[in-house]
């Protein structure tokens, strides 16, 4: 189903049960698409009080599926293709509530691995709306010569981290680190590790859907 005909983005959305108590974004991986994380959803949220929307990475580069940015270096993206990427994203959620009808400071958004990269660069980058929270599973904070997070204007901000031990592909020293910087500058962060390798921690899903519970039961004020 398409939320907006003339989009930028293609996507899959996962409407709520009834009228939508909130919306999550899901941003999907490397290599895969907008359909990777949509299972995911469902142990998220079964009840179904939220309304998921997954889009599509602009780019189809090798070895195939669709990508946020070139990996040229863990934890640095490719300056062209982040910018690319970040661009759509933001033309695309920034229409997403008019669409849904759900208001941003009740949007969260999420992803996994370059997903995950993602979610950090638009909910906490400099002169982005604040969303509800960010969850970050298997990612990183992304360094990219001139791209900024401001984390100064986030106090308060919710945001959860899930990530392997046995990470061979983003090793979990990135989370850890941003588990650091986002707590110094005085972020809220629920954070679980756990003995996987690059992937979803099943357990982990349970404690995010009571995150989400919670977050959306006591909302704060941000600014934007």
């Amino acid at each position: 189903m398409e939320l907006m005909p003339d989009g930028t983005l293609a996507h899959q959305i996962r409407p709520a049960g009834g009228e939508p108590e909130g919306a999550l974004v899901l941003l999907h991986g490397r290599g895969t698409d907008e359909l990777d994380l949509l299972p995911v959803a469902d142990r998220l949220d079964p009840e179904r009080r939220l309304v998921v929307v997954a889009p599509r990475a602009p780019h189809s580069l090798p070895p195939g599926g669709y990508h946020w940015y070139i990996v040229r270096r863990v934890g640095f993206p490719d300056e062209r293709t982040f910018f690319d990427s970040f661009a759509r994203l933001a033309e695309w959620l920034d229409a997403l509530p008019a669409a849904l009808g759900v208001p941003w400071e009740r949007t969260f958004l999420g992803g996994f691995s370059m997903g995950a990269v993602m979610s950090y660069a638009l909910g906490l980058g400099a002169g982005r709306p604040a969303p509800a929270g960010v969850l970050a599973l298997s990612g990183f904070l992304p360094t990219v010569e001139g791209f900024e997070l401001d984390l100064r204007r986030r106090q308060g901000f919710p945001v959860a981290i899930g990530h392997g031990t046995e990470d061979p592909i983003i090793p979990v020293d990135f989370a850890r680190e941003a588990r650091r910087r986002l707590e110094e500058a005085g972020l809220v962060v629920l954070y679980r590790e756990a003995a996987i390798p690059h992937t979803i921690e099943p357990r982990f899903v349970a404690v995010v859907r009571e995150w989400l519970r919670d977050v959306l039961a006591e909302p704060r004020s941000r600014e934007p």
